[in-house]
């Protein structure tokens, strides 16, 4: 008898212990939650995505990783031609070479990011139909991902800042040690606001192709409507609160300064960047967290 009650009250410890061990698996009711400590247990798997993007990029090309020096080295001549030589823009008096190799440093990074996420839900379909994790990892990935090349380009611009340096066009610009400390906070505000656009894009592709197809036009207006190939010094005072309304500009100017020291940055201008790159984060985080609840049934 006291055999028999012993293994009834073991009996019923572990089931006790089963019970309380149980883990209910419910939907995401709402697309105004997002689940950061989700996204901070999946953390392996965000590092794996990193590497992932990296090694395929350039995978079975023959320059291989030598594509993030020759793509805005090739870029920055067009526009050296283009913009420097036929057009003669000025540029501060910042060798025009140099000028546009640092444009491209905020700009290349935001296209790339951009052309890499915009389409998240259409190009990764296939993975998401099969196995559950935070979607939200995919196109984080892609940005942390593009940051390796944008530290090979800034080793290039070094170098070509050093050659200009040591040459006879020595006096023409010089480093703002107060804005280079302040640097890392810049390139924090050009990673939230290419991630604010881009899921903001990867929702409308889902539900609209037609998104997909206009990004390159897109990011061709962005470009010309962004400080990269003139100075914001060249835009009218009364024109300027414009150029002040897209977001990049303030960033794109900051890095000018912080390497070159002529670059136009006023504070009331870049708070409103800020501003803008907060409420463009928000709602395209918001639309991302919406679109991912109910986008395999429309893929």
């Amino acid at each position: 008898m006291w055999s028999r009650r012993c293994g009834l009250s073991l009996a019923a410890e572990k089931e006790s212990n089963m019970i309380e061990q149980e883990t209910h698996i419910r939907p995401n009711r709402t697309w105004l939650k997002v689940e950061w400590r989700e996204l901070y247990e999946y953390r392996d798997l965000l590092w794996l995505m990193v590497r992932r993007d990296l090694v395929s990029k350039y995978k079975q090309t023959v320059l291989g990783p030598l594509w993030f020096i020759v793509q805005p080295l090739l870029t920055s001549l067009v526009f050296s031609v283009i913009f420097g030589r036929v057009a003669q823009i000025p540029t501060d008096g910042v060798p025009s070479y140099l000028f546009y190799l640092c444009g491209m440093l905020t700009w290349g990074y935001f296209s790339t990011n951009l052309t890499a996420t915009a389409t998240t839900f259409t190009t990764n379909a296939a993975l998401f139909g099969k196995v559950y994790f935070p979607r939200f990892v995919i196109p984080l990935a892609a940005t942390l991902s593009n940051l390796a090349a944008l530290a090979i380009q800034f080793v290039t611009f070094a170098a070509f800042w050093l050659y200009f340096k040591t040459t006879n066009q020595a006096g023409f610009y010089h480093l703002d040690f107060s804005m280079c400390f302040l640097l890392p906070l810049v390139l924090v505000h050009v990673v939230a606001l290419s991630l604010g656009v881009s899921l903001a894009l990867s929702a409308l592709s889902a539900k609209y192709r037609d998104f997909a197809h206009l990004l390159g036009f897109l990011t061709q207006l962005w470009l010309y409507a962004t400080p990269v190939v003139y100075p914001l010094s060249q835009v009218p005072a009364k024109w300027r609160w414009v150029a002040w309304l897209n977001p990049l500009s303030a960033p794109t100017e900051a890095f000018r300064l912080a390497l070159l020291g002529s670059g136009t940055v006023v504070p009331k201008g870049y708070a409103l960047s800020v501003g803008l790159t907060v409420v463009l984060f928000m709602v395209g985080l918001l639309m991302f967290q919406r679109t991912a609840r109910t986008f395999i049934d429309t893929v």
